[in-house]
């Protein structure tokens, strides 16, 4: 197994200078994070404005960048994917192949001595996630997301398996399991998953969201926290149809993330953290602007996951950015039905989520992206292991 962290081998040029900003207000999920910065007359950017509303990720796996937006005070925490770590894995970079070989010398050490060159590098690729999650640990005060191998999307006991490696990993760097969210595709068995890690102590980031219930499902076991994808819903009805929406409020994107806002607060569900990731513009790419449209549309959701060019977006802009949803307020109207009365079933999951082909097609398809990204690393990885194994064999003749 591995641990999928995203890096972005393209730096971005910022325009969010950290003493270009005013003091930010603590939000209810990191009050004791935020870093205070010089406050200047200059009207707030939106960056400041949507940091006093909701608790900010930066989806990134680039340790400069990340360094950049942490440096202002408004980013708190990181979230990273298969392909950030494919990329470092893959880049060449000096600093991210060290990261390789390093990754690879230690999991050859730490092996016992009959373990297969598949074993080997599957501990080597978890080593390179938790590696590269550690750096990051050190530039955010907040949550360090890591994947656990796609591949495992489909298997409870190994997935559980490999999520407390990911976390023994990370101890073994003293960086507290208090840190991490261990993320896993919201698949059926990785629900199932998360419920017994939970109950471990080790919390939780469910991927993949693009059916309500799936979000339901983790809510109900108390999944820390659950990345709903609104753009890549978005892009399922776009190709399905002529004319795009003429507002985010229009966006099935930011529709379904709205529904499972309300629904979790009118349902009880405030245990799990909602944090949508994964942008695109409603009203489609003729303006620049509408860069945000969803990010706009849905300020003030618990938290948000941005990669650093819409960041940067943010920074240049300083119109007002009131807030379109209300910590403390829900609507029962637009939560709909409740979906059991405590837990639910594999049947009820299974033909809830059969009727959303938007949350299927979507599900295959982003599973079958990782998966691809993790099986190129995989081969890099592995002959690195066979070229190692093969030259301690020489040593030992």
């Amino acid at each position: 197994m591995w641990l999928a962290i995203f890096v972005v081998v393209n730096a971005v040029a910022l325009h969010c200078p950290a003493t270009a900003f005013n003091v930010p207000t603590t939000h209810k999920h990191h009050k004791h994070l935020r870093r205070p910065q010089p406050a200047l007359s200059a009207a707030p950017n939106q960056l400041e404005q949507l940091a006093d509303l909701t608790t900010i990720s930066i989806d990134s796996g680039d340790l400069k960048v990340i360094k950049k937006f942490a440096d202002t005070g408004f980013i708190t925490d990181a979230t990273t994917n298969p392909l950030f770590v494919a990329q470092a894995g893959l880049s060449g970079d000096p600093d991210y192949q060290k990261m390789v070989d390093v990754s690879v010398t230690s999991a050859l050490s730490s092996s016992p001595s009959q373990s297969t060159p598949e074993e080997i590098t599957s501990l080597a690729m978890d080593t390179l996630a938790v590696t590269l999650g550690s750096e990051i640990s050190t530039l955010v005060p907040g949550y360090v997301s890591t994947e656990v191998d796609p591949r495992l999307s489909y298997d409870t006991e190994e997935t559980i398996l490999r999520a407390r490696r990911i976390i023994e990993l990370y101890s073994k760097r003293g960086i507290a399991k208090s840190r991490i969210l261990v993320k896993i595709a919201a698949t059926w068995e990785g629900v199932k998953a998360a419920e017994v890690l939970e109950k471990e102590g080790i919390t939780c980031n469910l991927t993949l969201i693009f059916s309500h219930v799936q979000a339901v499902a983790c809510a109900q076991v108390d999944s820390q926290l659950i990345s709903p994808f609104p753009g890549r819903i978005l892009d399922w009805h776009n190709a399905r149809r002529d004319t795009i929406p003429g507002t985010p409020a229009e966006d099935e994107g930011v529709i379904a993330v709205k529904k499972m806002h309300h629904y979790f607060r009118t349902f009880g569900h405030r245990k799990t953290i909602l944090m949508p990731a994964s942008w695109r513009p409603s009203r489609g790419k003729d303006d620049p602007d509408f860069a945000l449209d969803e990010i706009r549309g849905l300020t003030g959701v618990d938290r948000m996951t941005i990669p650093a060019p819409l960041l940067d977006a943010l920074c240049s802009s300083t119109d007002p950015l009131p807030p379109t949803l209300a910590n403390e307020e829900h609507d029962a109207s637009l939560a709909g039905p409740e979906i059991g009365t405590s837990v639910m079933d594999e049947a009820t999951f299974r033909n809830e989520f059969e009727k959303d082909v938007c949350g299927r097609d979507k599900l295959d398809e982003g599973l079958s992206s990782f998966i691809d990204l993790t099986e190129q690393l995989e081969g890099v990885i592995k002959a690195k292991v066979d070229a190692a194994l093969i030259e301690l064999t020489r040593n030992n003749i």
